[in-house]
Protein backbone atom coordinates (compact mmCIF):
# COMPACT_ATOMS: atom_id res chain seq x y z
CA UNK A 1 0.00 0.00 0.00
CA UNK A 2 1.44 3.43 -0.94
CA UNK A 3 2.75 5.53 1.93
CA UNK A 4 0.51 8.39 3.07
CA UNK A 5 2.06 11.83 3.03
CA UNK A 6 -0.59 13.64 5.07
CA UNK A 7 -2.80 12.89 8.07
CA UNK A 8 -6.29 11.82 6.85
CA UNK A 9 -7.73 12.90 10.19
CA UNK A 10 -7.39 16.45 8.92
CA UNK A 11 -9.36 15.81 5.74
CA UNK A 12 -12.83 17.41 5.30
CA UNK A 13 -15.61 15.70 3.43
CA UNK A 14 -16.46 17.51 0.18
CA UNK A 15 -19.84 19.16 -0.26
CA UNK A 16 -21.39 16.75 -2.75
CA UNK A 17 -24.45 19.02 -3.05
CA UNK A 18 -22.27 21.56 -4.84
CA UNK A 19 -22.71 22.04 -8.58
CA UNK A 20 -19.14 20.73 -9.09
CA UNK A 21 -20.46 17.22 -8.25
CA UNK A 22 -23.60 17.45 -10.40
CA UNK A 23 -22.34 14.88 -12.93
CA UNK A 24 -21.29 12.53 -10.11
CA UNK A 25 -24.74 12.75 -8.51
CA UNK A 26 -26.38 12.21 -11.87
CA UNK A 27 -24.59 8.88 -12.32
CA UNK A 28 -26.12 7.61 -9.07
CA UNK A 29 -29.68 8.87 -9.49
CA UNK A 30 -32.43 6.71 -11.01
CA UNK A 31 -36.05 5.80 -10.38
CA UNK A 32 -35.07 4.34 -6.99
CA UNK A 33 -32.38 6.88 -5.84
CA UNK A 34 -33.07 10.58 -5.76
CA UNK A 35 -30.45 13.36 -5.62
CA UNK A 36 -30.45 13.61 -1.80
CA UNK A 37 -29.84 9.89 -1.53
CA UNK A 38 -27.02 10.13 -4.10
CA UNK A 39 -25.37 12.85 -1.98
CA UNK A 40 -25.62 10.59 1.11
CA UNK A 41 -24.12 7.68 -0.81
CA UNK A 42 -21.15 9.82 -1.95
CA UNK A 43 -20.57 10.99 1.61
CA UNK A 44 -20.65 7.41 2.91
CA UNK A 45 -18.19 6.28 0.24
CA UNK A 46 -15.83 9.15 1.10
CA UNK A 47 -16.15 8.44 4.85
CA UNK A 48 -15.37 4.74 4.32
CA UNK A 49 -12.26 5.56 2.27
CA UNK A 50 -11.20 8.13 4.86
CA UNK A 51 -11.59 5.62 7.71
CA UNK A 52 -9.37 3.15 5.82
CA UNK A 53 -6.79 5.94 5.35
CA UNK A 54 -6.99 6.80 9.07
CA UNK A 55 -6.23 3.19 10.02
CA UNK A 56 -3.34 3.11 7.59
CA UNK A 57 -2.04 6.39 9.01
CA UNK A 58 -2.18 5.03 12.57
CA UNK A 59 -0.20 1.92 11.60
CA UNK A 60 2.25 4.06 9.63
CA UNK A 61 2.86 6.38 12.62
CA UNK A 62 3.36 3.38 14.94
CA UNK A 63 5.78 1.74 12.52
CA UNK A 64 7.69 5.00 12.10
CA UNK A 65 7.87 5.39 15.89
CA UNK A 66 9.13 1.83 16.38
CA UNK A 67 11.66 2.24 13.58
CA UNK A 68 12.89 5.52 15.03
CA UNK A 69 13.16 4.07 18.55
CA UNK A 70 15.00 1.05 17.17
CA UNK A 71 17.47 3.29 15.34
CA UNK A 72 17.92 5.38 18.49
CA UNK A 73 18.68 2.25 20.52
CA UNK A 74 21.18 1.07 17.93
CA UNK A 75 22.82 4.49 17.93
CA UNK A 76 22.97 4.57 21.74
CA UNK A 77 24.45 1.07 21.83
CA UNK A 78 27.04 2.08 19.26
CA UNK A 79 27.89 5.22 21.23
CA UNK A 80 28.19 3.14 24.43
CA UNK A 81 30.44 0.67 22.63
CA UNK A 82 32.64 3.46 21.28
CA UNK A 83 32.81 5.07 24.72
CA UNK A 84 33.73 1.72 26.30
CA UNK A 85 36.43 1.19 23.67
CA UNK A 86 37.78 4.67 24.37
CA UNK A 87 37.82 4.04 28.13
CA UNK A 88 39.62 0.72 27.62
CA UNK A 89 42.16 2.36 25.31
CA UNK A 90 42.72 5.16 27.83
CA UNK A 91 43.13 2.64 30.64
CA UNK A 92 45.56 0.56 28.58
CA UNK A 93 47.54 3.70 27.70
CA UNK A 94 47.56 4.77 31.36
CA UNK A 95 48.81 1.36 32.48
CA UNK A 96 51.50 1.39 29.78
CA UNK A 97 52.57 4.90 30.79
CA UNK A 98 52.52 3.87 34.45
CA UNK A 99 54.75 0.90 33.58
CA UNK A 100 57.21 3.04 31.62
CA UNK A 101 57.18 6.05 33.98
CA UNK A 102 56.78 4.65 37.48
CA UNK A 103 58.28 7.72 39.13
CA UNK A 104 55.72 9.94 37.40
CA UNK A 105 52.96 8.27 39.44
CA UNK A 106 54.88 8.03 42.72
CA UNK A 107 52.76 9.58 45.45
CA UNK A 108 54.22 12.60 47.22
CA UNK A 109 53.92 12.30 51.02
CA UNK A 110 52.32 15.21 52.84
CA UNK A 111 55.20 16.40 54.99
CA UNK A 112 56.22 19.71 56.46
CA UNK A 113 59.13 21.67 55.08
CA UNK A 114 62.37 20.37 56.70
CA UNK A 115 63.62 22.63 59.47
CA UNK A 116 67.06 21.01 59.51
CA UNK A 117 69.55 20.41 56.70
CA UNK A 118 69.28 17.01 55.02
CA UNK A 119 72.20 14.69 55.73
CA UNK A 120 73.61 13.35 52.45
CA UNK A 121 76.62 11.11 53.18
CA UNK A 122 78.93 9.70 50.53
CA UNK A 123 77.79 6.95 48.22
CA UNK A 124 80.22 4.57 49.94
CA UNK A 125 78.70 5.25 53.37
CA UNK A 126 75.16 4.96 51.98
CA UNK A 127 75.94 1.56 50.43
CA UNK A 128 77.34 0.36 53.74
CA UNK A 129 74.25 1.50 55.64
CA UNK A 130 71.93 -0.14 53.13
CA UNK A 131 73.78 -3.44 53.50
CA UNK A 132 73.87 -3.14 57.29
CA UNK A 133 77.69 -3.14 57.29
CA UNK A 134 79.97 -1.19 59.59
CA UNK A 135 80.77 2.33 58.41
CA UNK A 136 83.11 4.84 60.04
CA UNK A 137 81.58 7.80 61.86
CA UNK A 138 83.94 10.11 59.99
CA UNK A 139 81.63 10.00 56.94
CA UNK A 140 78.98 11.79 59.05
CA UNK A 141 81.22 14.51 60.42
CA UNK A 142 81.33 17.94 58.82
CA UNK A 143 84.55 16.98 57.05
CA UNK A 144 83.03 13.73 55.75
CA UNK A 145 79.86 15.44 54.52
CA UNK A 146 81.89 18.19 52.84
CA UNK A 147 83.97 15.52 51.13
CA UNK A 148 80.75 13.82 49.93
CA UNK A 149 79.57 17.12 48.41
CA UNK A 150 82.81 17.51 46.47
CA UNK A 151 82.53 14.00 45.08
CA UNK A 152 78.78 14.03 44.43
CA UNK A 153 79.36 14.73 40.74
CA UNK A 154 80.80 11.23 40.27
CA UNK A 155 78.31 8.76 38.84
CA UNK A 156 77.42 6.11 41.44
CA UNK A 157 77.46 3.50 38.69
CA UNK A 158 80.97 4.43 37.55
CA UNK A 159 83.53 1.61 37.71
CA UNK A 160 87.10 2.00 38.85
CA UNK A 161 90.13 -0.34 38.99
CA UNK A 162 90.89 -1.32 42.59
CA UNK A 163 93.51 -3.50 44.26
CA UNK A 164 92.02 -6.39 46.19
CA UNK A 165 93.44 -8.34 49.11
CA UNK A 166 96.05 -10.70 47.70
CA UNK A 167 97.41 -8.22 45.18
CA UNK A 168 94.82 -8.83 42.45
CA UNK A 169 92.99 -5.99 40.68
CA UNK A 170 89.36 -5.82 39.60
CA UNK A 171 86.73 -3.39 38.35
CA UNK A 172 84.49 -2.29 41.24
CA UNK A 173 81.78 0.33 41.74
CA UNK A 174 83.11 3.75 42.67
CA UNK A 175 80.34 4.01 45.26
CA UNK A 176 81.66 0.93 47.07
CA UNK A 177 85.19 2.30 47.53
CA UNK A 178 86.40 4.59 50.27
CA UNK A 179 89.22 7.11 50.31
CA UNK A 180 91.51 5.68 52.97
CA UNK A 181 93.78 8.72 52.86
CA UNK A 182 91.18 11.02 54.46
CA UNK A 183 88.95 8.71 56.53
CA UNK A 184 89.62 8.81 60.29
CA UNK A 185 89.01 5.60 62.24
CA UNK A 186 86.47 5.81 65.04
CA UNK A 187 89.05 5.37 67.80
CA UNK A 188 91.00 8.35 66.46
CA UNK A 189 87.98 10.58 65.92
CA UNK A 190 88.05 13.78 68.02
CA UNK A 191 85.24 14.14 70.55
CA UNK A 192 83.93 17.23 68.76
CA UNK A 193 83.63 15.29 65.48
CA UNK A 194 82.03 12.40 67.36
CA UNK A 195 79.34 14.77 68.66
CA UNK A 196 78.76 15.99 65.11
CA UNK A 197 78.58 12.51 63.57
CA UNK A 198 76.18 10.79 65.99
CA UNK A 199 73.02 12.84 65.19
CA UNK A 200 73.83 12.68 61.47
CA UNK A 201 74.26 8.91 61.28
CA UNK A 202 71.09 8.40 63.32
CA UNK A 203 69.20 10.66 60.91
CA UNK A 204 70.63 8.82 57.89
CA UNK A 205 69.70 5.46 59.35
Amino acid sequence: MPRLNSDPNLNICPDYADNAFADTRLQLTNENINEAQAIAILKNIWQADNNIAKDQWTRQVEEDTERREHMNRLNEEEQDRLEQDRLEEDEAARKEDHKKNKFKYTSIPQRDVPTQPIVIPSAYATCKLEKGDFVELWYFTNAGLDDAKLKSSVNDDAMIMAALAGGETAWVSAASMRNTSTVVDDQNLPFEDFCQACPCIISAM
